[in-house]
């Protein structure tokens, strides 16, 4: 098998084989590259004799503040068949000699992974990688327990029958009250900005800049999405209550981020602009609605409850896993990062 490594102005065919695979996710792009302007780029791309191509990783370059060292991160990669050992060392190993270059000290993954798949766990613990423990996983990049709807195959009338009732119920009263919904793009990132201000003083999630949503929603393009609900109430002016944005890429929908101001909450526009968003992906014939992670699996948390029951499953990924090249430098990185944290 042989490997090759592109940058992100000549990662067409990577981009493609991400596109098109079942196991390929948008943090696996280019275009996610591009949003992640402040870290590095590079691509690897795994061929079998006849030129084919068998897996794709994606790897995100960070330099350790005030130290020579980088590191390695492939978000939700590689792509490839789960259970192919042969692609999967290969694209670690052009990893590994692309890591001696750039004097990386480690490289991590956290691919969406069911944690019960013993096979992959085996592939990856065999080529060297320490998974982090149950109780370390919300600590990682990406939160490893997540609520999706299988929608493949299936039409609008059929997704809307799996909701609980009384999601079906908040969705038609926020038809009933005339919640509209836009679709924009990042000309409305401000105005997401300043719901997601209002949203995270209320619930305490981190803000992201104005700047950070206009450029995802500029680097995806069509497949990505600001939709922004209004209500007009009696005798009163048209306001914007509550947004959301998304991104289609392959065969799955993600809903990425959902922001709701603290007025007219009654109207239930986070519902309506949910099934928008799932009419999308059924549009696109998508196979997988992905809302993203929840904190915990429990019915006492709201979201979680949220999530769940628009006929949802919930599933556990495998969570962060490192394979360290130079011991020496991880261990100094790595006791460095905590008396930083311990400081701060």
């Amino acid at each position: 098998m042989k490997t090759e490594i592109v940058n992100i102005d000549n990662a067409q065919e990577l981009d493609a084989f991400v596109e098109g695979h079942k196991n390929g996710h948008f943090m696996q792009s280019t275009l996610w590259g591009r949003v992640k302007d402040d870290w590095g780029w590079f691509g690897i791309i795994a061929r079998s004799d006849d030129g084919s191509i068998k897996g794709t990783m994606s790897v995100l370059v960070r330099k350790i503040s005030k130290m020579p060292y980088y590191m390695f991160y492939a978000p939700r990669g590689p792509v490839c068949d789960l259970h192919d050992k042969e692609t999967f060392n290969a694209l670690m190993d052009a990893a590994k000699a692309e890591g001696k270059k750039r004097n990386a000290y480690a490289i991590k993954l956290d691919k969406d992974a069911d944690t019960n798949d013993s096979e992959y766990r085996a592939i990856v613990t065999d080529a060297g990688f320490k998974i982090d423990p149950v109780e370390d996983r919300l600590k990682g990049f990406q939160c490893s327990r997540v609520i999706r709807i299988d929608i493949e195959g299936k039409t609008e009338d059929e997704v809307f029958a799996a909701f609980d009732s009384g999601h079906r119920r908040k969705v038609r009263v926020a038809l009933k009250n005339n919640v509209e919904v836009e679709i924009n793009g990042s000309e409305k990132a401000d105005l997401f900005y300043e719901m997601m201000k209002e949203t995270t003083e209320r619930d305490g999630f981190e803000l992201r800049s104005a700047d950070w949503f206009r450029k995802i929603l500029d680097a995806f393009g069509d497949k990505a999405r600001l939709y922004t609900a209004y209500y007009t109430p009696e005798g009163g002016e048209r306001v914007h209550i509550a947004g959301a944005l998304a991104l289609v890429y392959g065969d799955k929908l993600w809903y990425f981020y959902g922001a709701s101001r603290n007025i007219h909450r009654n109207v239930m526009p986070n519902y309506l602009l949910q099934w928008e968003m799932i009419k999308w992906a059924v549009e696109n014939k998508c196979r997988i609605y992905d809302f993203r992670g929840v904190e915990r699996f429990d019915e006492e948390d709201g979201l979680y409850r949220f999530k769940i029951k628009f006929g949802s499953y919930q599933e556990e990924f495998m969570g962060e896993m490192e394979q360290v090249y130079k011991p020496a430098a991880a261990a100094l990185v790595n006791t460095t990062q905590q008396i930083i944290k311990k400081l701060r």
